[in-house]
């Protein structure tokens, strides 16, 4: 339909709430809005000589139809908007993304413990989470290691011991000084101890532990082991004063502010639960000015993901009352929703602000640059606009034949990890990446096929393959006429020095060497796919292997070994267990786990 169709379209809908679906000429959605009457906000859109915003003025140039649903009220439409956003993710719609990544606390396994904060697990310490915020886990840690004033430094100990001076953290009453050889293992161990309660417990808890060994050690006559208790109480108490991170009569409390500038906003959310900042997240809307309509938006789907906290502070109240009464429902709790006014929690939404701006002014400089260099890489690949979301794949062997397949999305220039995927190689016998990416290919369309949520949910705005011609080839005969028909898709071609030298697509291949913005960041792309793809395949020989050496005891064969793998992660755990404890594993019987456990300990 033309524009001026469009415009006669909406002209002749009712004066009534309700939801409006905007769609492209190759019937996707595109954007999805409520409206409070439907005849004056769509005809907004289409009326001539109207003026809009860059993001809308492309939205209105790419629509071709609509339709609408009409509700009983303006609230109803509210709640199908954000209903079918979530089940579409449309185009030009300000969408959410899940940043969520699990983040771990570790107490190593050595004789004297480190306390660090790690983003995986593995068999070198006892870990504490996962945790849904690297932030939080990074405060946590560094407040553990001032309080107990445990080294921070490289020194490996005992091997170290008095062999340099003490660093000045130790001189500044930073550190307890374990170089010094002085702290034996015992006390060494029980202030790790003691930190973990900390972290795990609390802070009234430990206090009350704290105060109790303290206690002990005076009647022992233990003076110096006294001095060091009371000093980590005093720190404690000392934490919660005179700061806005530990606060007992914050609770349950969300804090949100928004920040714009340039072509860009930011919303900060500061997070307490239980008297404490557990949280903070940070949400970039790359191409939103409008802080209300962003403001909006975020409340909406932001609570549409997360249980809404007993009191929700904002920077400022949303116009459309609809907003609060829709987070009122997602929960029966009543909850509380304002501005504040006065006294600490005005210094928190000011502090939430502060880290929104902050965030805005790093992110600027960097978002400026990698938008040059996607507009540049739009330009230099023909395509109409920018491509915002980039899926790159790549396969990896082994020698066995078996394969594996990554991919990495960047999102905006920048790598975007919630979105990346691993794929085993199911359908293809021996070695052939040929046939391998074929495989991936099809099972990613068809992921997006069935309206699976997530990365799988939406189109890629480019594809990028590991790979020269052949795979090319190879993805274009199981991408014709289906829905990535038209997504543009191009190899990465290498050269002798195993660097990028150019793209290759069905037109034949385009050097980028010359272009240097773009040469980096192609190069920064396959890079991380391979990066990726490599690192699973060798946790997945890793597996494998040690799942071998389970087929070697009386009895048990390859999924019953898969079984063990599956419940105790590795095989150094599984080394450690008893025969009662074996036998939680899915078919493992009395006589497995007897056999198991002497195969290790005979």
């Amino acid at each position: 339909m033309t524009k001026q169709e469009l415009f006669r379209k909406a002209k002749s809908l009712p004066k009534l709430p309700g939801v409006y679906i905007i769609r492209n000429k190759d019937d996707e959605i595109i954007y999805i809005g409520k409206a409070k009457r439907l005849t004056n906000r769509v005809s907004q859109y289409f009326k001539p000589g109207a003026v809009h915003d860059a993001k809308v003025t492309k939205m209105v140039e790419n629509a071709f139809t609509f339709d609408v649903i009409v509700t009983n009220s303006e609230f109803e439409a509210l709640t199908l908007e954000c209903s079918l956003i979530k089940q579409h993710s449309p185009k030009y719609n300000i969408l959410l993304k899940d940043d969520k990544g699990y983040n771990f606390i570790k107490i190593s396994k050595e004789d004297y413990p480190r306390i660090t904060a790690e983003f995986q697990q593995d068999e070198s310490g006892k870990f504490l989470g996962p945790y849904m915020s690297s932030f939080a886990v990074r405060e946590m840690v560094a407040t553990t290691q001032q309080i107990f004033k445990l080294p921070t430094c490289t020194r490996q100990f005992p091997r170290d011991f008095g062999k340099e001076r003490p660093c000045l953290n130790y001189h500044i009453k930073k550190c307890m000084g374990l170089c010094t050889g002085r702290i034996s293992k015992a006390d060494y161990n029980e202030i790790i101890a003691n930190a973990t309660k900390f972290i795990s417990q609390d802070t009234d808890k430990i206090i009350d532990s704290l105060t109790k060994s303290m206690e002990e050690a005076s009647e022992n006559l233990d003076f110096e082991k006294a001095a060091v208790l009371r000093d980590q109480i005093i720190a404690i108490n000392k934490l919660a004063q005179g700061q806005n991170v530990v606060d007992k009569a914050l609770q349950n409390h969300d804090f949100i502010a928004v920040a714009c500038g340039g072509s860009n906003s930011v919303v900060s959310v500061l997070r307490y639960r239980g008297g404490r900042l557990v949280d903070k997240k940070e949400h970039v809307f790359f191409g939103e000015t409008d802080a209300n309509e962003v403001r909006n938006s975020f409340l909406l789907q932001f609570y549409s993901r997360e249980m809404p906290p007993k009191n929700i502070f904002l920077d400022e109240m949303p116009a459309d009352e609809a907003i609060v009464e829709y987070i009122q429902r997602q929960t029966t709790q009543k909850i509380s929703i304002a501005v504040p006014q006065k006294g600490d929690n005005t210094k928190i939404i000011k502090m939430a602000y502060t880290n929104a701006v902050e965030r805005l002014a790093r992110e600027s400089g960097r978002l400026n640059k990698s938008e040059r260099f996607i507009d540049e890489l739009g330009a230099l690949l023909g395509m109409e606009n920018p491509p915002r979301v980039i899926e790159s794949y790549d396969i990896s062997n082994w020698g066995d034949g078996s394969s594996v397949a990554g991919m990495v999305v960047f999102s905006d220039g920048k790598p975007y990890k919630a979105g990346y995927r691993k794929f085993r190689i199911n359908s293809v016998v021996g070695t052939d990446d040929y046939a391998s990416m074929q495989e991936v290919i099809t099972r990613r369309i068809k992921r997006y096929d069935i309206g699976e949520k997530g990365q799988f949910g939406a189109k890629p705005d480019l594809i990028l393959l590991d790979g020269g011609k052949g795979h090319l080839s190879s993805v274009m005969e199981v991408v014709r006429g289906t829905s990535f028909e038209n997504v543009p898709v191009f190899g990465m071609v290498k050269d002798s020095k195993h660097r990028t030298r150019a793209l290759v697509g069905p037109e034949g291949e385009i050097a980028i060497a010359m272009h240097k913005g773009i040469f980096k960041f192609i190069t920064e792309i396959q890079d991380e796919v391979h990066r990726f793809s490599i690192e699973f395949m060798r946790k997945n020989q890793k597996t494998k292997s040690y799942a071998v050496t389970l087929t070697k005891i009386n009895g048990i064969g390859e999924k019953k070994a898969a079984n063990l793998m599956k419940a105790f992660k590795t095989l150094a755990n599984i080394k450690t267990l008893t025969p009662d404890q074996l036998m939680e594993a899915e078919g493992i019987s009395e006589k497995d786990a007897n056999n198991i456990y002497e195969f290790f300990h005979s």
